[in-house]
């Protein structure tokens, strides 16, 4: 081994979806003790995917976990930790029950059923209706006001979290949603205006009768242009459903697809209840080993 590298284990792994190369690529570092924000952030260019975890032992949880995108860091993210708990139960290194996570917003509860679903509880939800001008919401989109003023008529502009904070914009059709060209400067002045994570368009036309809803997720504020299917994200909409009375009875588990505009389908189990909570399958796409170069300074990462 090369003087001065740490070798250390990583793999891929797709999120709400049991199909590899669909749904949401999270990388995961299981064994992530010792490592500097440098080395952190260099290793998460490096992999290139939305969002990777890193996991270490905790004094206050069953572990502890760090998230990166490719620019910087995240307090929470919702398909990295699905896909860590999957990784760790394929792979023998828990079992199914429930597990504590110690995470930047708190210590939250992850169940793994038998079948390998992983459902993570959410923080508490706060929803805060927000006035923005349809114009300028479509015009961020690139698409036409009246797709937001039909439906906003029910269903306002707000930003919700459970967790992470995402601006939530329900679109009449799924055509026009799917059609939607964002211009990434504009929903980056949106979303640093309310204090948004990103934007969560969504339409209930959907593509699969029995999911609730379709979504796309923007996040260019943490270097994210298009998130292909969002676990936090779906939390806070969950939240936002509820808050604003989108049905007579909200159902005791709902399905949002995402993705498919991205060629990455998956899904997203969402339950509102006394807690909100995200769950999903997910997937082992690639596994391997990373070189990190000891110490502060040296960010240059070589798969």
């Amino acid at each position: 081994m090369t003087e001065g590298i740490r070798r250390l284990r990583i793999a891929v792994v797709d999120a709400f979806t049991d199909e590899p190369l669909t749904g949401n690529a999270a990388g995961v570092v299981p064994e992530a003790e010792g490592l500097t924000d440098d080395q952190r952030r260099a290793i998460a260019r490096e992999v290139a995917v939305s969002e990777t975890a890193f996991l270490t032992e905790s004094d206050r949880a069953d572990r502890r976990i760090r998230y990166y995108t490719p620019t910087t860091e995240v307090d929470l993210c919702g398909h990295a930790t699905i896909a860590s708990h999957a990784h760790l139960f394929d792979r023998g290194t828990i079992d199914a029950g429930s597990h504590t996570l110690e995470t930047n917003v708190g210590t939250l509860e992850v169940d793994v059923t038998e079948e390998g679903v992983v459902w993570m509880s959410q923080d508490e939800p706060i929803v805060e209706r927000v006035e923005l001008d349809y114009d300028r919401v479509a015009a961020a989109l690139e698409i036409d006001p009246a797709t937001l003023a039909d439906v906003g008529k029910d269903l306002p502009f707000a930003v919700a979290s459970t967790g992470l904070p995402f601006l939530v914009v329900p679109v009449n059709f799924l055509a026009p949603l799917g059609g939607a060209d964002p211009d990434l400067g504009a929903i980056e002045a949106l979303c640093e205006e309310v204090g948004a994570t990103g934007l969560y368009a969504f339409s209930f036309d959907t593509l699969e009768s029995d999911s609730t809803l379709h979504g796309r997720m923007f996040a260019p504020l943490a270097g994210v242009s298009e998130d292909p299917v969002t676990g936090t994200a779906s939390g806070a909409v969950g939240a936002y459903l509820r808050e604003f009375d989108a049905f007579e009875e909200i159902p005791e588990e709902m399905v949002f697809e995402q993705g498919h505009f991205l060629d990455r389908p998956g899904e997203v189990r969402v339950r509102v209840g006394e807690t909100i909570r995200i769950g999903g399958r997910a997937v082992e796409a690639l596994s391997g080993t990373i070189s990190a170069p000891e110490g502060e300074d040296d960010e240059i990462v070589e798969a």
